[in-house]
């Protein structure tokens, strides 16, 4: 067998079966948001919160902090897709204008910086600076997403090109293909939706 074959096999007889709840439950989410249907946010809020429990679980401070902000927009994302007048959503599928996207790469940079310096004070993380790139990423993109903005798949795709390698050299092979079919489906995402955009 492979190295990478038994690191497949270990990480999967190795994993529980509330890890294993919280993936599947995280990729059907990204499933759901690809197609633009609003049970992306309470699969998201199932993992977000297993997440939650087994970061702290682990003392894993930082990754209950970020997931405890996952868990809150997603149920800001729920409450606005759920927002329509009679003939339209309120947050239909838009590209930024200037000030959300400003505000969304303030929130990244703010993100990046804090969480790199949570990193190197309260972790022993060896990449903070991609750890945290990895991170700050994904939050910018689930603002715009709560938000139907088609800029939430470009940052969910930057996210994803760093966390492959990243959890590879890493030697975390289960997390590399989880995030290998993260960045296949967001990059189907980004193309749906800009096709409705299109559309409409």
């Amino acid at each position: 067998m492979s190295p990478i074959l038994a690191s497949i096999y270990n990480g999967l007889i190795h994993t529980s079966w509330l890890e294993a709840i919280a993936v599947i439950s995280g990729i059907v989410s990204v499933w759901y948001s690809r197609k633009e249907n609003v049970l992306v946010f309470p699969t998201g809020l199932l993992n977000t919160t297993i997440y939650i429990y087994l970061s702290l679980r682990g003392h894993l401070i930082g990754e209950a902090s970020v997931n405890l902000y996952y868990t809150a927009m997603s149920i800001y994302g729920w409450y606005n897709w759920a927002l329509k007048t009679e003939s339209q959503y309120i947050y239909p599928i838009s590209w930024c204008n200037k000030k959300e996207l400003n505000f969304g790469v303030i929130l990244f940079l703010l993100f990046w910086v804090a969480i790199y310096f949570i990193l190197i004070k309260l972790t022993n993380s060896n990449t903070p600076v991609l750890d945290s790139l990895v991170s700050s990423t994904a939050v910018t993109s689930m603002w715009w997403m709560a938000k139907r903005k088609m800029e939430n798949w470009i940052a969910w795709i930057i996210s994803n090109l760093v966390a492959i390698p990243l959890n590879f050299y890493k030697g975390l092979i289960l997390f590399t293909l989880m995030y290998v079919l993260f960045l296949a489906l967001a990059v189907s995402g980004y193309k749906e939706w800009k096709s409705k955009l299109s559309s409409s």
